[in-house]
């Protein structure tokens, strides 16, 4: 039996997108440790290099009304970090504009004004059409239904373990230093 050269085409499309979904099923994220985002000054950072520490993702923005925390985030990264404890700041320009300047003027600010020293990354999208993997990851709820959702606003944490598993998910409002995220990242290093 003779294939058509259409028909042939249409197997080969068929074999082709069959091995590229096959692909992308076994390339499915598991963790945070499958993410690499750049650092606030271009640079590419695995987030597996933060294996064996417990991570506090922050989006971050310059002009909110939630931007003090960068002193709490600051205080409570300075208490734990020989612990084990790692913050990663992730700037974001979603919520009403507050996030506008460049990496550099994100990076001269936090030091600067909050003397910052935890890593932060290049500023990425949370939400939206243009939402970045990581948040894609972590804000679906079929992945994720206990701590998946949209990003309400600016100071989104979320809490993993030494392992990359999410642990908890703190809304702006909570603080770094309150006792719940105390009490959820005094538990996770004590694991």
């Amino acid at each position: 039996m003779r294939i058509s050269l259409p028909t042939r085409r249409v197997f080969q499309f068929a074999a082709s997108l069959a091995l590229s979904c096959a692909i992308a099923a076994s390339a499915a994220p598991k963790s945070i440790y499958d993410f690499t985002l750049k650092s606030i000054d271009g640079q590419p950072t695995p987030l597996s290099g933060y294996h064996g520490k417990v991570v506090l993702l922050v989006n971050v923005a310059s002009r909110c009304g939630f931007t003090p925390q960068y002193t709490a985030l600051e205080s409570v990264y300075e208490k734990y970090k020989n612990r084990g404890l790692v913050i990663v700041g992730v700037p974001a320009n979603n919520f009403a504009g507050q996030e506008p300047g460049t990496n550099e003027e994100i990076k001269t600010f936090c030091t600067r004004k909050y003397n910052v020293s935890f890593p932060m990354m290049s500023k990425l999208s949370v939400k939206g059409d243009d939402k970045t993997p990581l948040y894609q990851f972590l804000t679906s709820t079929e992945e994720d239904p206990k701590f998946g959702g949209e990003i309400q606003w600016n100071f989104t944490k979320f809490l993993f373990d030494r392992n990359g598993n999410p642990v908890a998910r703190f809304e702006p409002k909570v603080t770094p230093d309150s006792p719940e995220v105390i009490s959820a990242i005094e538990s996770a290093l004590s694991h």
